[in-house]
């Protein structure tokens, strides 16, 4: 069983306050959803998690199984058991995708896995994400398509099963097929039980596919309002200005 708590964080950019105030508490085998416009704060608070520099806590507490994120470099927080899915993930020439996951599981797990497994588990992880195995040996998102580095974002997932994965805006620019193969992807991976998923969106169609147990309305550096899944439909059917206003 592992906890995420998120207490009062409160964080900056360019000594611009984004969060006021943020708490939230994710425990393994839950779905979390953040739903909220643009510039709600929403990716602010996946990016603070994470230690992005960019991204100044200025008060509050992250803790993860009751260490102190916060407290710990960018590659720390990996090792404790937290994953971040970008909503750009970034490309990087020079290095292919299997190398580049072979280490990331390496610098996870503290040890390299044997050759012989972790190509069989990367072999199985690519054929259940319809992912063409000549792509393991391709730079790491170079010339990928959107659905493509999403698709890579989920297969790094699943081989470094963090204890809490944060996913941010992982349906943005997905078609009807990838987000499909995509969103398997996180159930299969929310099917072990022993993890906890907090889902950042906009729209609630990534949410038909992966059913959340919580949604959360952000709005204003805040969550405004929480409920379960008929939540999303209620914005679905509403839309997000009678909390943007309140929030303004």
């Amino acid at each position: 069983m592992s906890t995420l708590e998120i207490r009062d964080l409160h964080v900056a950019v360019e000594d611009k306050e984004i969060l006021r105030g943020v708490n939230l508490t994710v425990n393994s085998g839950q779905t979390h959803a953040i739903m909220g416009p643009n510039g709600s704060g929403k990716s602010t608070l996946a990016y603070a998690i994470a230690g992005h520099p960019k991204y100044t806590v200025t008060g509050g507490r992250v803790l993860l199984d009751g260490v102190d994120l916060l407290e710990l470099s960018v590659d720390e927080r990996a090792r404790a058991g937290l994953f971040l899915a970008m909503q750009y993930p970034v490309e990087v020439p020079g290095v292919s995708v299997s190398n580049f996951l072979r280490s990331a599981v390496t610098a996870v797990r503290g040890e390299a896995p044997k050759l012989r497994e972790f190509a069989k588990d990367l072999k199985n992880g690519m054929d259940a994400l319809s992912i063409d195995p000549a792509f393991a040996q391709r730079n790491l998102n170079e010339g990928f398509s959107g659905g493509e580095k999403k698709r890579h974002e989920i297969l790094q997932m699943e081989l470094l099963n963090p204890k809490i994965a944060v996913l941010d805006e992982t349906d943005s620019g997905l078609d009807v097929d990838a987000l499909r193969v995509v969103s398997e992807g996180i159930n299969r991976f929310r099917a072990t039980g022993d993890t906890g998923v907090l889902l950042i969106t906009h729209y609630t169609r990534i949410l038909r596919y992966v059913k959340p147990d919580f949604v959360h309305v952000f709005a204003g550096g805040r969550i405004v309002e929480a409920g379960g899944p008929e939540l999303a439909d209620k914005l679905e059917a509403e839309g997000y200005e009678q909390y943007t206003k309140a929030s303004a």
